[in-house]
């Protein structure tokens, strides 16, 4: 799991370390993948002068106890490439922002599922709105039948993750489906959740709140 400082969007806090109910976002996060019925390994990918705040505050509230916590990188990329050093061959890999808390245990469990047969699964929702494509001063109408918002988690084979991020960094990377294609590998598409949001903006944190 991986999520940026949010300073930039308006945030004072880090977005992960936000309060939602109570409890940082990234905890409702990492909760979910906690509620499974079966064990998983949780790695948290933060950037240096978060983990103290991060630790200290699993030791004050008893929360989890057992996590890897590599370091962020420059790119989310690095940032992935760093997580998987602590992940085994022969492992199903479930690649998720900390700051989409309101997937579901459900949900998880499809994905997971569906990892168990196909080697690289995304999920992904239709646009409701219009879309178009700006070019300069010209527009251009896009079949939104043919378009993906694409969400996370991204599950896929450990093997295949790892093989396809000893590409060099490409600006084009920018989820962990644009990696593995890169790679030569087929990505499956799979229907997400309407309500599987990222927290990026203070507005998104309002809807969040209403959610909750």
């Amino acid at each position: 799991m991986a999520g940026g400082t949010g300073v930039r969007m308006g945030f004072q806090t880090p977005k992960q370390f936000l309060e939602l109910d109570g409890k940082p976002i990234l905890r409702h996060t990492v909760e979910k993948f906690l509620s499974l019925p079966f064990d998983v390994e949780i790695v948290i990918v933060l950037a240096d002068d978060m983990k103290e705040y991060w630790k200290e505050y699993c030791r004050s509230t008893g929360f989890i106890e057992h996590y890897c916590l590599p370091s962020s990188g420059m790119t989310r990329f690095h940032s992935v490439k760093n997580g998987l050093e602590y992940i085994p061959d022969g492992a199903i890999v479930a690649v998720h922002d900390g700051v989409r808390p309101f997937v579901t245990k459900e949900f998880l469990v499809k994905m997971f599922e569906k990892g168990e047969s196909s080697p690289a699964v995304v999920p992904g929702i239709s646009p409701v709105e219009t879309v178009r494509e700006v070019t300069g001063s010209e527009s251009y109408l896009l079949n939104r039948e043919n378009l993906l918002l694409i969400q996370t988690p991204q599950v896929f084979h450990s093997e295949i993750l790892k093989e396809a991020y000893t590409q060099p960094y490409n600006p084009k990377f920018t989820d962990d489906a644009s990696v593995v294609e890169a790679y030569g590998c087929k990505v499956e598409y799979t229907e997400g959740l309407r309500y599987n949001i990222k927290i990026t903006t203070p507005e998104d944190l309002s809807v969040a709140e209403r959610l909750l």
